[in-house]
């Protein structure tokens, strides 16, 4: 939609000569499509507005707005009159001095319309007739037209066609309709639109043409809301189409774009593809933390995960999921409304509706039952606003449909004739106007006091919601907390079922460490006994009275052997403890924790009373030395 776009728009009501009806919509038509064409939020058209004009300069408009144009141009012709056919079933657009009789002199032909649409430059053409040929009428309606004429078939393939160039022409109704007008007006009402442009002008204008809310309404769309639009006005009339172009021809842009799902993280995927049930219920409830997100793709992306739990997981998961789901709706509140009876064409009475809930619940579309409801979207919610141009009882709904799902709010009003008032004097005016001034004042200040009723509520529920929230944090973390006992206590069991499964069965070479560090400890053991009594036997002999040479020579021979092999077992010991350890730690998962902690208990043993040994019988094997060599 960035190449230049420019509408013309031609409005005709008032025919000055050969007994041409008067028509009422024709200016509401102008001005309200050209002010949604010329805004550069919905159409960005370049709107020129021809109304009342003779045939003469109505196509010099024509001509001119085709010529000078580029290839990549759109160009939208409008006509809003009255459709005439001649006795050989041409049709023609009437101009202020378009004479029945003279229509090939007064008229604008459609032949030279599709002339000036077939010879421009410009690739994508648009023509929308908003008049009639032919048929019945309702009662209440002004027929355009009398008589048969093949609309569409006025405009041939041949002629518009051709390699890349699109066009259409979109007809308010058919060859044995008429075109029926939206004025219904009671004395210093103001005209409408006809039923065709005001579906035209409000399908664009909101954004309800745009169906599948890509942002933008393609002309296909376009035809159809109106089409649909039109045909529940009016039974009587039925819109046509003629195309051909390839691709889609987009005609505006709205502000109506469908939420795009955001990819999970790679984290969140993990947890939910796991086989832990607690793994999956933990993100689970992390995705329902993300549907009250900020960012409406993040909450549309965890709504989404959830959908797919909800629909695919065991019972436990599926209704964790399936809850946290029902928590996120479109709440509107309130649910109903109720209008007092409002005078016709008095200012439409207007009532707010709050969406309660996360943003992505409150980011949904109004699409009102009736064309009398219209809703709005203001500050927290929804204006909802009735038009009382047309009396009688209105009893209908505005749907809301978001990515959440839809919620119905229910609209009952009555709109009715007002009384004729009888001349009063000016004492019964001025009293009357004290009246409504009290009146006035009265409702200002309950309004005051509504407000300020709403504005405690609001702030008691803020506190609520607040308190509330608090709490379920609060439950929240304790279910984590239980939730994480659980995975760690699962954990731990599956730990030891798998070091039970990769424990070898009870052999001897279960033993080998704590057997060895046994050896050890008994070794050291010996060696001690054999120090004591070397020890000993030193101390006996010359306490028996021993001579000297008898002392040295025993010393020379019994105790040096004693301290000797004292000396190897306390060596040998401490080796064995050298061994025994090694063996703990190359072979971890051969030993159970039992075994390793006899093991390391020996070998501690054995190396606490063999290096004292070692040591003593080193000092003692030097003393027998010395003690033998004394003369």
């Amino acid at each position: 939609m960035d190449d230049s776009r420019h509408a013309l728009i031609i409005a005709n009501d008032d025919y000055q000569e050969g007994g041409l009806q008067t028509l009422t919509s024709p200016a509401a038509d102008a001005e309200a499509l050209a002010e949604v064409l010329g805004d550069p939020r919905i159409g960005g058209f370049d709107v020129q507005v021809v109304r009342n004009q003779p045939s003469y300069e109505i196509r010099r408009r024509i001509e001119d707005f085709f010529e000078e144009r580029r290839t990549t141009d759109m160009l939208l012709l409008h006509f809003s009159c009255h459709g005439l056919k001649n006795e050989a079933g041409e049709l023609y657009f009437a101009a202020t001095d378009t004479l029945p009789k003279r229509l090939r002199a007064t008229g604008v032909a459609s032949a030279f319309v599709e002339e000036c649409m077939a010879d421009t430059v410009a690739r994508t053409r648009v023509l929308f007739l908003d008049c009639c040929f032919g048929g019945a009428f309702s009662p209440g309606t002004r027929p355009r037209a009398a008589g048969d004429v093949h609309v569409l078939e006025n405009f041939a393939d041949d002629k518009l066609g051709g390699e890349g160039r699109g066009w259409a022409v979109i007809a308010a109704s058919d060859s044995m309709q008429y075109a029926f007008e939206g004025a219904r007006l009671a004395d210093g009402g103001e005209p409408k639109p006809s039923v065709f442009t005001s579906a035209l002008v409000k399908g664009l204008s909101t954004g309800e043409a745009d169906q599948d809310e890509d942002g933008k309404v393609s002309l296909s769309e376009l035809y159809e809301y109106v089409y649909n639009r039109v045909v529940r006005a009016n039974r009587n009339q039925t819109p046509r189409c003629k195309s051909d172009y390839r691709g889609d021809l987009y005609l505006a842009r709205t502000e109506r774009r469908s939420i795009v799902p955001a990819e999970l993280p790679e984290r969140l995927r993990a947890a939910l593809a796991s086989e832990e049930m607690y793994t999956r219920l933990g993100a689970v409830t992390e995705l329902s933390d993300w549907m009250r997100h900020t960012d409406l793709s993040m909450a549309a992306g965890a709504r989404q995960a959830l959908e797919h739990v909800a629909r695919n997981d065991i019972h436990t998961v599926a209704e964790r999921a399936g809850a946290a789901l029902a928590a996120v709706r479109i709440a509107p509140e309130p649910a109903a409304l109720r209008f007092a009876p409002v005078p016709r064409h008095a200012v439409p009475p207007k009532q707010h509706v709050r969406l309660l809930g996360p943003p992505v619940a409150r980011s949904c579309t109004p699409r009102p039952s009736d064309d009398r409801l219209h809703a709005v979207q203001s500050g927290d919610g929804l204006d909802v606003t009735i038009d009382t141009a047309t009396p009688g009882p209105l009893s209908g709904d505005i749907v809301l449909k978001g990515c959440v799902g839809e919620a119905r709010i229910h609209v009952d009003a009555e709109v009715r004739e007002p009384p004729k008032q009888p001349t009063k004097t000016p004492q019964e005016l001025e009293e009357e106007r004290r009246r409504q001034e009290e009146e006035r004042r009265r409702q200002e200040e309950a309004r005051r006091q509504e407000e300020r009723r709403r504005a405690e509520e609001q702030r008691r529920r803020a506190e609520a919601e607040r308190r509330a929230e608090e709490e379920r944090r609060r439950a929240e973390a304790e279910r984590r907390a239980e939730e994480e006992r659980r995975r760690a206590e699962a954990e731990r069991r599956a730990e030891e079922q798998r070091s039970h499964a990769t424990t070898p069965p009870p052999g001897l070479k279960a033993y080998r460490a704590p057997a060895l560090a046994a050896a050890a400890l008994g070794t050291a053991i010996a060696s001690l006994a054999l120090g004591i009594k070397a020890t000993v036997e030193a101390v006996r002999l010359p306490q028996a009275g021993e001579t000297w040479v008898n002392i040295q020579s025993h010393l020379a021979q019994e105790s040096t052997r004693d301290l000797v092999v004292c000396l190897v077992l306390a060596l040998v010991s401490l080796i064995l403890v050298g061994v025994a350890r090694y063996d703990l730690r190359s072979s971890t998962g051969l030993y159970d924790e039992r075994r390793k902690a006899a093991a390391r208990l020996l070998t501690w043993s054995a190396k606490v009373l063999a290096l004292p040994v070692l040591v003593l019988a080193l000092l003692g094997i030097i003393a027998v030395m010395i003690a033998a060599n004394i003369s």
